[in-house]
């Protein structure tokens, strides 16, 4: 079986106001890229993902107008994918939703939201938690909230999925170094706070014995910025217990730096253009992390880059897509069960 998550930038503006795909020659929100070209990559990216559930990060927004599900399932009928049913969970206000898209002749997927009495709080509610360590409680929500999914093979085994789309780092509205730094600081604040939340539920999870795939995009990763260090260490790590026991953290190989020369390749996941740099940076930001039962299936992780993965790269049709349809790219893991 194949998991994977992608994040898809700006689906959202690929339909109109009715949620009609707007296949035409107009402008995407993706530089030099046409709302045509953009769908017609993400056909592609996602019939060579060929996985049986995808979880689609930045999915298309569900209001009063347009909802979530129609739009991608239309979607994947217009592209014949056979991950053509779709799920949402807690809808939000930013435009960005997270979704399941899945193959109904392989899975059942059901929204199954935890949390309450005698557990942590549920993810569409709020967390108190001392964030600045000045003895009072700050009150804590998610603006995208995760979307917990209970999973059901066709054999009858089950699986507990959770998406997540962790807040930004980025110091958004800063209009100086002062100002950025600050807002850095208590945006990482607020991420700690999430990760420590969702990890509370991979506790539950783990200690009910359920076998859980957490993935997406955290936004986060060891080493990535220069406030990791004061604060200890990443929400990821925090998100996958590591320095904890064995039998209680979660496994990505990628949520590790690689350890080796200074200048050795790290792997990565999200290609963004800097205007003032005139350059490309890449980040390792998406991840598909399993519980030690699912990590004794034998694995097999592949980020869907287009010039570091050698199949992407020497198929000029999917290696273009690939850098049409997303600034980030696929994250997937094929489990045996």
């Amino acid at each position: 079986m194949r998991i994977a998550t992608y994040n898809v930038e700006w689906f959202a503006n690929l339909f109109d106001r009715r949620g009609r795909m707007l296949a035409d020659d107009e402008w995407s929100a993706r530089y030099d890229v046409t709302r045509a070209q953009q769908l017609g990559a993400l056909g592609i990216v996602f019939t060579a993902l060929d996985a049986d559930a995808v979880l689609v990060v930045e999915a298309p927004d569900n209001n009063s107008r347009r909802k979530t599900v129609p739009m991608l399932e239309s979607f994947a009928a217009e592209f014949g994918l056979r991950q053509r049913r779709a799920l949402i969970g807690f809808s939000n206000d930013t435009q960005q939703e997270i979704a399941l898209l899945y193959d109904p002749d392989v899975l059942r997927a059901t929204h199954d939201p935890r949390g309450g009495e005698g557990a942590s709080p549920r993810f569409d509610q709020s967390l108190r938690i001392d964030l600045d360590i000045d003895a009072s409680l700050d009150v804590v929500t998610f603006s995208k909230p995760p979307l917990e999914v209970a999973l059901e093979t066709m054999a009858g085994e089950a699986l507990r999925l959770i998406g997540v789309h962790i807040k930004s780092k980025a110091p958004h509205g800063a209009t100086s170094t002062e100002a950025a730094t600050r807002i850095a600081i208590e945006n990482r604040r607020k991420q700690l706070a999430q990760c420590i939340w969702l990890r509370q539920r991979v506790d539950e999870h783990l200690d009910a014995g359920e076998r859980l795939i957490v993935l997406g995009d955290f936004n986060d990763g060891p080493g990535l910025d220069e406030y990791e260090s004061l604060f200890g260490r990443s929400g990821l790590e925090i998100v996958a217990g590591q320095g904890g026991p064995p039998d209680r953290r979660l496994y990505d190989p990628h949520t590790r730096l690689v350890r080796g020369h200074a200048t050795a390749a790290q792997p990565s996941s999200a290609r963004f253009y800097l205007p003032d740099e005139k350059q490309y940076f890449s980040a390792m930001l998406d991840y598909v992390m399993l519980s030690p039962t699912l990590c004794a299936t034998d694995p097999r992780w592949r980020i869907w880059h287009p010039f570091d993965d050698p199949v992407c790269y020497h198929t000029p049709e999917l290696r273009e897509a690939l850098l049409q349809a997303s600034d980030h790219f696929p994250v997937s893991v094929d489990i045996s069960i």
